[in-house]
């Protein structure tokens, strides 16, 4: 193992325990307000407000990931998000934690939390080889696979014997302890000196380039944003489709199942990766995935859904392993930073589109159908898992993203 791949790892080691501390918090606020309100809608809104900001800033985050210090906007990040979480502990703590001040506090959180992911991708691909970018997309997933797999069963009993301000304080000692982490690292790196005389039109134009100088890259990242809103639908609506039929503590336990199938995979990938034929895995992931939806949304009982969410999990890794090789391999080191930021921004929209109308759409079903929102909710999930299916699918026959894996194995 080389030297900067223990580096890597220690990053890694902290990134995963402000994931687990991220996911504390996100259950704890969907389940608070799912309790107060019984609407999907705004628990979708909560959601969508802290994740907003990493859309809307990853593009100016990834021009400064080029510019200053990766590792030191990577502290800052980090450090800063507390924030936000503090703000909502304090008014929990007065009793005046309303649908506002929450969506407040989670925004505020979100926009210090954008300057992280463009830096700890390019300072990934600073530390190491493109031999080993494989079995670092698995560990990152899987770092990544704790915000789903540790924190919904800590969450839940931490919830059946105490209130939200556990989670609250847990998440905001874990931002310190990843700043840590990071710190060391940057230690033990050469510091990246501030450049002046690139402007951010011009950083933006650079990155915008990179993108776009092999059209199957750009083919790809739109797909992946089309893919993305399936996703966001299940991830959005599974809380509300479970809490109307059962409790937290369920919740917690069901989600942890769940998770574990990306679990399993993510070990598979880190110790292993993928050697060839990246596009067809990916295809088939993403259609699978759908099947896992449909499969998902088609029943209220616990068992079953444990089981299409275990599969639906358990091929997001390899779904995410195909696009991060085929992407990074495909795009020069120095325009990594202002490359990704552009990526986050474009893959991702289709996260808000989920976060947006997801919940909104549930509760109108549920209403003019006369159901529960849990069905509305499931309904909603199986409609998009067909059509994430069609994706997976239609995905294999583009040509111009067929041709990466050539472009990857010359470069």
């Amino acid at each position: 193992m080389s030297g900067n791949f223990k580096k890597f790892l220690l990053l890694w080691i902290g990134q995963c325990i402000s994931s687990i501390g991220g996911g504390l918090t996100s259950f704890g606020l969907g389940v608070y307000v799912f309790e107060q309100t019984h609407s999907a809608a705004n628990m979708a809104l909560v959601t969508l407000l802290a994740f907003l900001p990493t859309l809307l800033l990853s593009v100016p985050a990834g021009v400064l990931a080029d510019k200053y210090d990766r590792r030191l906007l990577m502290m800052l990040g980090d450090g800063c998000s507390a924030i936000g979480i503090l703000y909502i502990l304090l008014h929990v703590w007065n009793g005046a934690a309303g649908l506002g001040v929450i969506c407040l506090g989670v925004l505020v959180s979100g926009v210090f939390a954008s300057l992280l992911e463009p830096a700890y991708r390019a300072t990934i691909s600073d530390l190491l080889s493109e031999e080993e970018y494989s079995k670092a997309s698995g560990l990152v997933s899987l770092a990544g696979s704790a915000r789903y797999l540790i924190s919904p069963l800590l969450a839940g009993v931490l919830l059946s014997v105490g209130s939200i301000e556990w989670l609250l304080c847990i998440d905001i000692a874990t931002f310190f302890l990843t700043v840590v982490a990071t710190a060391v690292v940057r230690n033990g790196l050469q510091s990246k000196q501030a450049v002046n005389d690139e402007s951010a039109f011009e950083a933006l134009k650079a990155g915008w380039g990179a993108i776009t100088e092999k059209k199957g890259v750009f083919i790809l990242i739109l797909i992946s944003s089309v893919m993305t809103c399936f996703m966001g639908v299940l991830q959005i609506l599974a809380e509300p489709m479970v809490l109307d039929f059962s409790d937290s503590t369920t919740l917690g336990i069901a989600e942890t199942l769940c998770a574990s199938g990306m679990l399993v995979s993510s070990v598979f990938l880190g110790v292993r990766g993928i050697k060839s034929k990246y596009v067809k895995t990916l295809s088939i992931s993403l259609f699978l995935a759908g099947i896992a939806m449909i499969g998902f949304g088609c029943r209220e009982q616990i068992v079953w859904i444990c089981m299409m969410g275990f599969l639906f999990f358990a091929v997001l890794p390899f779904a995410n392993n195909c696009l991060d090789y085929l992407v990074r391999t495909n795009i020069k080191k120095e325009l990594q930073g202002r490359a990704w930021g552009l990526i986050g921004f474009l893959s991702q929209i289709g996260y808000v589109i989920a976060y947006g109308f997801a919940g909104i759409c549930t509760d109108e079903i549920a209403a003019y159908w006369n159901i529960s929102v849990g069905r509305g909710a499931g309904l909603v999930i199986m409609i998009a898992g067909v059509l994430l299916g069609a994706c997976g699918l239609l995905l294999y026959r583009v040509q111009y993203v067929r041709e990466l894996e050539n472009y990857a194995k010359v470069g």
